[in-house]
């Protein structure tokens, strides 16, 4: 427990935490610039993603915006249902009215057959729009699927001689996914891979974390003690996203 104190002695301290705050505030403004500021990579592999609609490539995806956000879903074969850590981050999604209006569109993909998809975001009624990458490249190319035969082995770009140095192997065994974001942008039919991030770099979309990050306990929970919404007081073993930059 925090110490008690009287009313002065309190404000002088969270005025002075005000001050490490506005620090963290300015070095966020400069590491997002340095983010937009970031050289692309053109993509030109057709990918083909299945969604309730039939076929998609990269560019259908976009919805005719210009800015995509791709959600890489980690995918439970063994269970054949949604990572109930990725969970957590489908759960912290708002209206998508408010990236729509700033020409951005948000979905998941994951490699699950698009029946298991559905299935699972029917019940977590879930309405961010889902495809399944299941047959194609796409979960590899981007290092969310851990394959040596297709791509060399790596998460959160480090390979896999330094992930298991660091006890941080279990990222890359026996064929699992791993979490993450990637950002695509879209200029006519030309479409720009600008960014991904893994591991804790998901983060900031994580809107439990934040919200605890304000209370005196904090997150009491890792990110892999989350169980689904659906299943709170059920026992279960969930993924864990943590991991260093």
């Amino acid at each position: 427990m925090p110490q008690v104190v009287q009313r002065e002695e309190w404000l002088t301290a969270r005025r002075r935490l005000l001050e490490e705050e506005k620090a963290v505030t300015q070095a966020r403004d400069a590491v997002a610039a340095a983010r937009r500021a970031l050289p692309m990579v053109a993509i030109d592999k057709e990918y083909v993603f299945t969604g309730p609609l039939g076929q998609a490539g990269l560019r259908d995806l976009f919805e005719g915006r210009r800015q995509l956000i791709v959600h890489h879903f980690m995918w439970r074969f063994d269970t054949d249902d949604g990572c109930p850590s990725c969970s957590v981050i489908a759960d912290s999604v708002g209206h998508l009215a408010h990236l729509h209006a700033a020409d951005t569109t948000l979905v998941a993909v994951s490699r699950a057959p698009l029946a298991s998809i559905e299935r699972f975001r029917q019940r977590m009624g879930w309405t961010v729009p889902w495809y399944s990458s299941h047959g194609s490249d796409f979960n590899t190319d981007f290092h969310v699927t851990a394959d040596p035969a297709a791509v060399p082995v790596t998460y959160n770009y480090k390979d896999q001689a330094t992930l298991e140095r660091e006890g941080l192997g279990f990222w890359v065994r026996d064929g699992r996914d791993g979490a993450g974001l990637s950002v695509f942008l879209r200029e006519s039919d030309r479409v720009f891979h600008s960014y991904s991030t893994y591991a804790r770099g998901i983060e900031p979309v994580l809107s439990p974390y934040n919200y605890l990050d304000l209370t005196p306990l904090g997150r009491q929970l890792l990110i892999n003690e989350f169980p689904h919404h659906d299943r709170y007081g059920e026992a279960s073993g969930h993924h864990d996203h943590r991991g260093a930059r």
